[in-house]
C-alpha cells in the first residue's frame, strides 16, 4: 500500500477518525501492555541498585515517563485546542477534550511519585521547589480545563472556551522543563540528555522501554476515548446509529 496515495485529510471527519481509532487502538494496547512488563521487570529485577539512592530510586523509572508525559500530553492538548480555534475543525476540540483526563493522570502521577521519591531523598513530602510547584500548576491547569468544560452546554462553545485557556497555560511547560537550570532547585537535573546518559546501561534501557510504554498507553487511552466522545457528539447522526448497531 503506498502511503503518498493515502488521502489523510479524510481523517479530519469524526466519522472517518472514528473507523481508524477502532483498527489502531487494539495494536497500540498490545504494544503498552507488553512494553510495560518488559520495563517493570528491568527497571526492578535487573537494573542494579543506585550507588547513592539505594533501591528507593526505582520510583524514577514511574515517576520521569509520567512526567514527561504530563508536559507532552498538555502541548499536543494544546496544539489540538488552537488548531480547533483557528479552523473550526470539529475533530480538534474532540482530541483536546480525550487528551486531558490522560495528562490529568500523568501530572498527578507525578506530583505522587515524586513525593515518595522526596521524601527519604529530601526528608519532606513536599517542598516548595520550581519544578514541583510548576508541575502543580500544570495540574491545575488541566483539572481547569476539565472543570470549564463540564461547566459549558455546548460543546463547541466549551471546546473555545477551553482552547483560549490551554494555549495560555501552555507557557507554563517550558517553564517546568527549564526550571532546573533557571532556577537553584532542589530537583536534579536531567540524567539523559544529547550528550549521553549518566546511568547504568539496564537503568538506561528500563527508562526508555518505560517512557516508549507510557507513550503507547496513552496513544491507546486517547483513541479509545475520542471514541466515545464521537458517538457522544454526533448521536444525532445517521452514521452513529448504524455504528452502534
Amino acid at each position: 500500500m503506498n502511503l503518498r496515495n493515502i488521502h489523510w485529510f479524510k481523517f479530519a471527519a469524526p466519522q472517518n477518525f472514528y473507523y481508524l481509532a477502532g483498527r489502531m487502538w487494539p495494536w497500540f494496547g498490545g504494544l503498552a501492555a507488553v512494553l510495560t512488563l518488559i520495563g517493570l521487570y528491568i527497571s526492578f529485577f535487573v537494573a542494579p541498585v543506585d550507588a547513592q539512592q539505594g533501591q528507593g530510586y526505582r520510583i524514577i523509572f514511574v515517576h520521569v515517563p509520567a512526567s514527561q508525559m504530563s508536559m507532552f500530553i498538555y502541548l499536543v492538548m494544546a496544539g489540538w485546542a488552537g488548531f480547533g480555534l483557528a479552523f473550526n475543525t470539529r475533530l480538534s476540540g474532540m482530541m483536546a477534550s480525550a487528551l486531558a483526563p490522560t495528562g490529568a493522570l500523568f501530572a498527578f502521577l507525578s506530583l505522587i511519585t515524586g513525593a515518595f521519591w522526596g521524601k527519604p531523598m529530601w526528608g519532606a513530602w513536599w517542598v516548595w521547589d520550581a519544578r514541583l510547584t510548576s508541575e502543580l500548576i500544570l495540574l491545575f491547569l488541566y483539572l481547569g480545563f476539565l472543570a470549564l468544560q463540564a461547566s459549558i452546554d455546548d460543546p463547541r462553545r466549551a471546546d473555545k472556551a477551553c482552547a483560549v485557556l490551554a494555549l495560555v497555560g501552555a507557557v507554563n511547560v517550558p517553564i517546568i522543563y527549564f526550571s532546573v537550570k533557571w532556577w537553584n532547585t532542589l530537583h536534579q537535573g536531567a540524567s539523559v540528555s544529547m550528550k549521553g546518559a549518566s546511568m547504568a546501561t539496564p537503568m538506561l534501557a528500563g527508562m526508555l522501554i518505560m517512557v516508549i510504554a507510557f507513550w503507547m498507553y496513552t496513544i491507546t487511552i486517547i483513541l479509545l476515548r475520542v471514541r466515545s466522545i464521537i458517538l457522544d457528539r454526533e448521536r444525532h447522526t445517521e452514521w452513529v446509529k448504524h455504528a452502534v448497531e
